[in-house]
């Protein structure tokens, strides 16, 4: 997916070519890669999966392996708590682990760690790269802790359940529209309706890859708005952002 594409190259610097299985604006949910790809896939030294269960690995992953036994695996969800169905909105495991920067942490060092074994010769640089990147993702994260604290803002109505993760890591609640890649029932809309006028929401945040149509229902009922945030977008420092500054930009005047 776009932003593990830029942590691999992040960490790569020039000695990397990344392939990108799910290119921007499709749905990982969904995607099938076309031939075209899955040749090169067989060329690669290494893949980075997510790990976490995103269905175009469950799908895909022994097929991509199978085409290239000599590739290297990587894991980049090793050490990363994972979220269950039970507290998202996903059947095994919550697969958005990239939408927190502290778990971008830990993927950029199973990369790091992945790229190492595959090149030793270049490992210093490998290091140095990751290092300036965490630098960054320390940052990051600091600053959309203190831009949510500031906000008040407790709970984000979005579409997609994509960011739980991000939820756990800075005190908010996620209520999503969709369930399990299913529209809501029009008893759902209605429900969703009411909490969102008792719990004073006015943003109803959806994105690029998904239907806005029950989201903008929802927005015409409450008097509000539709905000687009992309779970998917490659230049992930500035897309986190502007994710955490539409979020504290949710709350009530």
């Amino acid at each position: 997916i776009p932003p593990e594409q830029e942590f691999v190259e992040r960490v790569g610097g020039d000695r990397v070519r990344v392939i990108l299985l799910v290119p921007p604006g499709a749905d990982p949910h969904t995607y099938e890669p076309p031939p075209g790809v899955l040749a090169d896939v067989a060329e690669a030294d290494l893949y980075a999966a997510v790990g976490s269960g995103i269905e175009f690995e469950l799908a895909w992953k022994d097929k991509i392996a199978a085409l290239n036994p000599d590739m290297l695996v990587v894991d980049c969800s090793r050490g990363v708590d994972l979220i269950s169905a039970d507290e998202g909105g996903h059947r095994g495991t919550d697969p958005h682990i990239w939408l927190s920067p502290r778990n971008a942490k830990i993927m950029v060092e199973n990369i790091r760690q992945g790229l190492i074994e595959v090149d030793q010769a270049n490992a210093d640089e490998y290091r140095r790269n990751a290092d300036a990147y965490l630098k960054d993702l320390d940052a990051l994260d600091a600053e959309i802790a203190g831009a949510l604290a500031a906000s008040g803002v407790k709970k984000i109505m979005v579409y997609h359940a994509s960011w739980a993760y991000l939820a756990r890591d800075y005190g908010l609640v996620e209520i999503a529209i969709e369930s399990e890649g299913k529209e809501p029932s029009p008893q759902r809309i209605e429900d969703l309706i009411t909490q969102a006028k008792e719990e004073h929401i006015r943003v109803i945040f959806a994105s690029p890859e998904h239907s806005t149509r029950s989201a903008e229902v929802i927005a015409d009922e409450i008097g509000g708005s539709v905000v687009q945030v992309s779970p998917l977008a490659k230049d992930y420092l500035t897309n986190m952002r502007h994710v955490a500054s539409a979020f504290a930009g949710s709350g009530n005047p």
